[in-house]
């Protein structure tokens, strides 16, 4: 194996890093669907050409992506296997979720790339499309009991061969979905950016030459793995529990449960998530490439310095029951994993907080609010208006939550109301912060979003819900106070209504001029609300984060002395 010296292997890093962002910013640029051009719902990569391991990830991509697109790569490397024809200028194309993990919705293309005729590593490229088919609109489906009543199924199949593409595949992606247009520029992009990966890899390999390429990547999946049993072996050895609760599945108004111990000993961990509910009904499950993957999400927002790369998971041991929710089997329904995957999300962060408070935060929203309002123009063509929505984020023991953020499993932003009120016939009545929906504490929780949503359209609309957190609420931690629980309800002819199952519903008919509204979780508090100082709650209160009367109950009157 080449030796390679510090400084040209941080070079090289940053070459190869550079190489996954230039290839989202590609498909950011070209995409035409709002969730990956403006949400950054996508990512770009680099994986091992025997392992699938993921080697590099692009900084701006979803995290989730990071885990779940080495299980992709893997499908690919077993599917050429089997044919035995993988040829330079392939490119694999599917949407399964029980095999690449996450749900339908997310395309994933896969591409080999030969350096001097032999396989040097696969470039990835996933994306989320705006629909992809199934009884719903954007395909957060919560009442769906299998996949095909989510979306199309793809299993892995080539898209092109030895850069052909294969027009058939495209003809029936298009024909599967309520906006062919949409799918058909999305997936340009997508080829687009794996053209430039190629092309960067190109000049990268001509540069520096394979041999000394391939021992960068080996040192890298090293030293993430030294640096994680060096942050493991300063925590210290014990055993955590922590658990939490789906709201229900969807279709079962029974509540769900995700439980996980922590263990650590000296520089190795344990995650098992035994005691998770079985499989449900409904589209909460998740498969079990999907809940590698959030562990390793969560594991980053504890240990954020560590690299994105397979080695870092080397040291930790991720336990699932099988036949739990957490290991869902085909065809059990997905496409609601990212409240599944919030929700593991949580409970590591609460099981951290008993180990070491100061490396977590308290619990954030916790739903994405997949808000799908659908319908037909005037002129017959159809308008599929999906997106995901904000709330707050959990203290910590340095500030304060975030105010209206992101879900903890992207680096995704929520697309601007303008953009949306541009492109579909809608109108934002509101887009405010809610006030009150922060968790008490020393260091408060942040708050959630007011959004109303008014259809314009004169032929009316459909909507469709797919959120959690409604009766459950976002936890404190350290002693910490709850964030407000998520609330949703939408106009009808007798007045305003809410969903039987409080976060999840379909087929609500709205027409010309009624309204949906959401009013988002806020998060949880850090530390007890009696260590809060008086002049942060005085400055809460003038600023309208917090009510008066709220103040006075979760803090005591002695703002009320103080002078902002």
């Amino acid at each position: 194996m080449t030796e390679i010296d510090p400084i040209t292997l941080s070079v090289l890093a940053g070459r190869m890093e550079q190489i996954a962002d230039e290839m989202d910013a590609t498909l950011f640029r070209a995409a035409f669907n709002p969730i990956i051009a403006e949400a950054h719902d996508a990512s770009h990569g680099l994986y091992h050409a025997t392992t699938g391991d993921t080697l590099v990830q692009g900084k701006s991509g979803l995290p989730i992506f990071v885990g779940v697109m080495s299980f992709a790569v893997k499908a690919v490397i077993e599917k050429a296997a089997a044919d035995g024809d993988l040829e330079n200028g392939d490119i694999y194309i599917f949407n399964d979720a029980h095999i690449g993990g996450t749900h339908l919705s997310d395309m994933r293309l896969v591409r080999p790339y030969f350096h001097n005729g032999k396989l040097f590593c696969f470039l990835a490229s996933v994306g989320h499309w705006h629909d992809v088919g199934g009884a719903v609109p954007g395909n957060y489906n919560p009442g769906a009991t299998e996949v095909f009543q989510e979306a199309f199924v793809l299993p892995p199949v080539k898209l092109a061969r030895k850069g052909t593409v294969n027009q058939d595949i495209i003809d029936i992606l298009l024909r599967n979905t309520r906006l062919p247009q949409s799918a058909m520029g999305d997936l340009n992009g997508q080829l687009g950016a794996l053209d430039l990966g190629v092309q960067r890899m190109d000049e990268l390999l001509t540069e520096y030459g394979g041999d000394t390429i391939t021992a960068a990547l080996e040192a890298l999946g090293n030293r993430a793995e030294a640096l994680m049993r060096a942050e493991l072996a300063e925590l210290p050895d014990g055993r955590w529990e922590a658990e939490d609760f789906l709201d229900n599945d969807g279709i079962i108004d029974e509540a769900l449960k995700i439980r996980v111990a922590l263990e650590i000993k000296d520089d190795r961990m344990v995650l098992d998530f035994s005691g998770s509910s079985p499989q449900c009904a409904g589209p909460v499950n998740i498969a079990l490439p999907t809940t590698a993957a959030a562990a390793y999400v969560a594991i980053k927002h504890v240990f954020p310095a560590l690299p994105a790369n397979a080695g870092v998971m080397r040291p930790i041991e991720v336990i699932v029951p099988e036949g739990s929710l957490l290991s869902a089997e085909f065809p059990a329904p997905t496409g609601g994993y990212t409240e599944t995957i919030l929700r593991m999300i949580d409970v590591v962060f609460s099981a951290f907080a008993q180990a070491a408070p100061d490396r977590v935060v308290a619990n954030a929203y916790g739903t994405i609010n997949a808000l799908s309002i659908a319908g037909k123009r005037s002129d017959g063509t159809a308008w599929v208006m999906f997106s995901f929505y904000g709330g707050g984020h959990g203290g910590s023991v340095e500030s304060d939550g975030l105010n209206h953020g992101n879900a903890p499993i992207s680096t995704a932003t929520i697309p601007p109301m303008e953009i949306l009120e541009a492109a579909y016939p809608v109108m934002f009545r509101t887009w405010a912060l809610r006030p009150d929906s922060g968790g008490a504490g020393a260091h408060r929780g942040g708050m959630g979003a007011v959004y109303e949503i008014e259809v314009l359209e004169e032929n009316g609309a459909e909507a469709f819900l797919f959120g959690e957190r409604g009766r459950f609420a976002p936890k404190g931690i350290v002693e910490g106070g709850d964030g407000a629980m998520n609330h949703f309800t939408f106009e009808q002819s007798d007045g305003w209504q809410a969903p039987p199952l409080a976060s999840k519903m379909r087929g609500i008919k709205l027409t010309q001029g009624q309204a949906v509204r959401l009013e988002t979780p806020g998060g949880g508090g850090y530390g007890p609300a009696a260590a809060r100082e008086a002049r942060a709650v005085a400055r809460d209160v003038a600023r309208g984060l917090v009510s008066a009367d709220q103040a006075d109950t979760d803090y005591g009157t002695a703002w009320r002395e103080v002078t902002v």
